[in-house]
Formats: C-alpha cells, structure tokens, sequence
C-alpha cells in the first residue's frame, strides 16, 4: 500500500512537521475511509511524541511505541475502549469515561497527549463516531475541556460526516476532509418507498409492511435491503436532528436495526427477524 504521504500528500505536508503551534487541539477527520483516518490519527500522535525528528523510519521508544499502539499518552476512546472497571455500558462513550479522561488529564505528563475519538464494530474494527454512541451528556461533559485543554494534549475525532457530530464538538474542531478510495454507499432506493412515512403509521399496517419488507430481502438479500434500511434511518436522523422527539424514536430504531444485523448473523431465520423488526419499529 502506498504510504501516508504518497495518499495525503496535502494532510501530511500540514502535519509533518509535528509543530504544536500549528496544529489545533481539537482535529476532526471526516469521509468514508474511517481506517485510513486512525492511521492518520496514530501518525499525527507519532510525530507529536517524537524526539528525533519524526523521520518516517524513526525508531526512537516513543515512535516505536505508537506504532504497537502502546503508547502510553495515545489513547483511543471508544465505546468499548478506555472503559473504567465498574463501567458496563456496551453501546455509548458514557459519562464516566468522559469523567476518566478529565482525572487523567489533571495529571502531568512529560508526552503530548493525544486522545481518539471513534468507535468500534462487535469484531474490533474501527468505524465512525457519530452523536449515537457520543450523545449530548457524555460530549457536553467535556466541551469546556476541549476549549481549554492541557497543554501539550491533542483531541482527534474520527467520522464519516460532520452532521454524523453533534455541532458543539464540530465547531471547536479544526475539520479535514480524508477522501478514500472507494465511496460509501449510502442509497436507500430499494426501501425509499417503503420507509417514507413509516413514523406516523398505524399498527393495523404493520403486517403489510413486514411483507413488503420480506419481499425487498427475497428479492435483493437480507443485508442489502437491511443496510439501506439503516441508510434511511440515518438520513431522516440527520435532516431532523432537532426534533427531540423524533429524534429519540429514530436512536430506538437504529438499535433495532443493529439488533436484527445480529440476529441474521446468528442463523435466524428472515421472517422471525423481519417480524422482530417490524415489532420494534412499530413499538409493539
């Protein structure tokens, strides 16, 4: 693969140099390639801690560090990472991982510090943050620690689109656009129709829509169609933010669209997943 600077010629020309003045300390990264972004995060973190320069071959501790993700000032902040012991959530960066990072920052450090902001599939994969698993508690939490942080600590949000962040943290941000090799498919034709309205329908349709829903999965796969369904979801999410209440019922059926992911993936068959699924967004 070719390397950092040979695919970001522009991103590594700005942060190569590793100069603290010059680079902010709230950094997002945005687009698809959600991977390609961490590996950018982890090199921004190198060159930040290096003592010898920051020669891409450098092999000096910290450098070497980095690069096992080992370093001891570079953490990663999921929703399964930097977890504290007693803290069981599974699905959000929580309160009390926010309260964490804040415990840790009083404490000096002779590195810079960088955190990473992401979040991570069932496999360990890293994926996008968005304002599903970094709600409004948890980030407002640590709003006036990303205005006045530390000195010599670096904040770097991963995602693939800044309305997917809550618009506190994007403001504060010094925003880069990652492009990646191959675009994500965000199209919902295929259950456009199905879904437009689905919100203000009444029960005695339920059992249509779950046919018609089966029908789309004979026709085209189950995790096309389900993957589009989630696409719509998160379009209507996104263009209807401000709406509290709505906004609510689309988290609650994100989640059962990832519940039904799971269920398939498990060996379940398609019209007990439907059917579950059709329940959940009809709240039955």
């Amino acid at each position: 693969m070719p390397s950092l600077s040979d695919r970001y010629p522009f991103l590594m020309k700005y942060f190569g140099s590793g100069d603290v003045t010059k680079i902010s300390h709230c950094i997002l990264f945005f687009g698809s390639d959600i991977p390609a972004q961490y590996e950018l995060a982890l090199e921004i973190s190198r060159l930040l801690n290096c003592k010898e320069g920051g020669a891409p071959n450098c092999e000096c501790l910290n450098c070497r560090w980095v690069r096992e993700n080992k370093h001891p000032a570079v953490r990663t902040v999921s929703r399964v990472d930097y977890k504290p012991v007693d803290d069981k959530t599974k699905t959000v960066i929580s309160v009390r991982q926010t309260q964490e990072i804040k415990n840790d920052l009083m404490v000096t450090s002779d590195y810079h510090r960088v955190i990473i902001f992401c979040d991570k599939d069932d496999d360990g994969n890293v994926q996008g943050i968005n304002y599903r698993v970094f709600q409004e508690e948890a980030a407002n939490s640590l709003l006036k620690t990303f205005e006045e942080p530390p000195s010599n600590t670096t904040f770097i949000f991963l995602t693939k689109d800044k309305t997917d962040m809550i618009s506190t943290i994007v403001s504060r941000c010094q925003c880069f656009f990652v492009p990646a090799q191959l675009e994500e498919n965000r199209d919902f034709s295929l259950v456009a129709n199905l879904m437009d309205g689905y919100t203000t329908r009444g029960k005695n349709e339920l059992w249509s829509f779950k046919d018609e829903l089966l029908n789309i999965i004979k026709e085209n796969g189950f995790n096309p169609t389900i993957s589009q369904v989630e696409n719509y979801l998160n379009s209507l999410l996104k263009s209807n933010y401000a709406n509290a209440q709505l906004r609510l019922k689309l988290l609650h059926d994100l989640k059962a669209v990832s519940l039904a992911k799971k269920q398939d993936a498990l060996g379940i068959q398609n019209a007990s997943v439907v059917e579950n699924l059709t329940f959940a967004l009809f709240e039955i």
